[in-house]
């Protein structure tokens, strides 16, 4: 039976595989980003606390992406992947296990959620760059989207389980169950059949491999265009959800319950976004999603930071959801679009940094404003910071296509693509550049 277009990607039995377990497991990971963030407030009532979390958390991904990238490409990168997520399982059993047996302690959270961030720092550049090693480059984009739409789907159900759950039975039994629902991840990448790659050579010095993924990033304007506007919106926009307790509780008085209705309306948002994208079949347009798109992400941040209504905050997180996935979609699949497969690994790893990297910094620098400013006013003024990034990137927008058009023309030469498709990527973003003059 032929999918439709949208599921183009389910074709192939190894992302069948990925995509199950995945999506099992993220609603784990969601129930748990609901339940520690809400641990967290319950014991300290501290917005700096909280925004300090989210910084041991994510500042290892900024340290240690590009060794993650360095292993991402010169091992098998389904092996780093089942590696990284029982690393993970282990995290959130231990977590849990504290939690539940009523002698957690906040440094207890700073340290496990430091050790995560150091497991992340491998996973995600590995994971990242072993989604072309399942579909190949002709579905590549429409792979990225479903991933990105399993990601939002879990987004939706697994804070509206851990909002039930926090306000029945606790915390600890959210972080147990994400410790179970590692399992079918491994599983599924367990099951997988994967092809011989060859592997980059350990000849030369890892800085000197570091330096060269940095090297075609600096080098290639477009890809160092998406990244800083990533970076940017990372820093100041993201940390919205880290301060996400604190309209809950404190703002729209609604408790543990709201904080997970609120995080589940984002994330309704974000797979409507993550659909539209997959249902996409070419580049056409899309660095102008990019801009536009985090515009309306700012846009509706500021929306929301001043809502003094619960249902209305509801109605105003879905668009903020639907142009964050819009955005940060759009720059993954450019970005891979472009990236030669011996270097993808390390590009993915600085992809990394200023995606969850730069997060952990605005996640302290949120914390340390909310508490003198008020959470409100924080997430404004990292909305309008947000649509000024996307106005810079827009100007630039004439000047960068071009270049962008070569190198995926490139890297679909170097993939074996058609020349149909080939012709269709170059036309795609010959097109996009003409209508913007």
């Amino acid at each position: 039976m032929k999918l439709p277009a949208t599921l183009r990607a389910l074709q192939y039995r190894n992302f069948q595989l990925f995509f199950g377990g995945q999506l099992i497991s993220l609603i784990g990971t969601w129930m748990q980003n609901v339940a520690q963030a809400w641990l967290v407030y319950r014991l300290t009532k501290s917005s700096v606390l909280l925004g300090g979390i989210g910084f041991a958390g994510q500042i290892p991904v900024f340290l240690l992406s590009p060794a993650g990238g360095i292993v991402a490409d010169r091992y098998s990168r389904r092996a780093v992947v089942i590696g990284t997520q029982s690393a993970s399982m282990l995290l959130a059993f231990a977590l849990a296990f504290l939690t539940l047996g009523g002698t957690v302690q906040i440094w207890h959270i700073f340290v496990l959620s430091a050790a995560l961030g150091v497991v992340n720092s491998f996973d995600i550049p590995a994971r990242q760059a072993f989604i072309v090693e399942m579909v190949g480059r002709t579905d590549l984009m429409n792979a990225i989207a479903l991933n990105s739409s399993m990601f939002n789907a879990s987004r939706v159900v697994g804070p509206a389980i851990a909002g039930i759950l926090v306000a029945t039975i606790g915390e600890g039994w959210c972080f147990f169950a994400n410790g179970v629902s590692y399992i079918a991840v491994i599983a599924g990448l367990a099951l997988m059949s994967v092809a011989p790659r060859k592997y980059v050579s350990p000849d030369g010095s890892p800085i000197a491999h570091i330096i060269e993924g940095f090297r075609f990033v600096v080098k290639n304007p477009p890809v160092h265009a998406l990244l800083m506007l990533l970076g940017v919106v990372s820093l100041t926009a993201m940390p919205y959800a880290v301060l996400m307790p604190i309209f809950a509780d404190d703002i729209l008085h609604g408790g543990a319950a709201a904080l997970g209705w609120l995080m589940g309306a984002t994330g309704v948002g974000a797979l409507a976004g993550a659909l539209l994208l997959a249902s996409r079949e070419d580049l056409k347009g899309l660095s102008i999603w990019v801009a536009t798109s985090a515009v309306g992400f700012g846009c509706g941040l500021m929306a929301f930071a001043f809502s003094r209504n619960y249902a209305l905050s509801l109605v105003l997180l879905a668009p903020v959801g639907f142009a964050m996935m819009i955005e940060m979609g759009s720059s993954n699949t450019l970005i891979q679009s472009m990236v030669p497969d011996r270097l993808r690994g390390r590009v993915m790893s600085v992809y990394s940094m200023m995606f969850m990297g730069m997060a952990p910094i605005g996640s302290l620098l949120a914390g340390w404003a909310a508490d003198r400013l008020g959470a409100p006013m924080t997430v404004a003024v990292g909305g309008l910071i947000c649509v000024a990034a996307a106005a810079v990137f827009w100007s630039f927008l004439p000047k960068i296509r071009v270049h962008a058009r070569r190198l995926i023309v490139a890297q679909q030469m170097a993939g074996g693509d058609p020349p149909a498709e080939m012709l269709g990527g170059s036309v795609a973003i010959e097109s996009e550049e003409t209508n913007a003059s």
